[in-house]
């Protein structure tokens, strides 16, 4: 058995590979939340509620800034 397979079978090894995918899942959720908020912005604006960019990052918990890109790709 090469030193590689050796620790490839050690306890830490396996909890740093466990821990790798648990930080990937999280990363991946995050990032779909965060989709969803930007998908919700241009629907915001069309339904002409009055509501400002600033208005909209704030209920959404964004910064303005991303809530104007968002805005601008409509």
């Amino acid at each position: 058995m090469s030193l590689v397979e050796i620790i490839r079978h050690t306890r830490v090894y396996q909890e740093a590979k466990e821990e790798g995918k648990l930080e990937a899942k999280l990363e991946a959720k995050l990032e779909a939340k965060l989709e969803g908020k930007l998908e919700v912005v241009p629907r915001l604006l069309k339904l002409n509620l009055g509501l400002s960019l600033e208005q909209i990052a704030e209920a959404l918990e964004l910064e303005v800034d991303v809530v104007r890109q968002a805005a601008e790709k409509q």
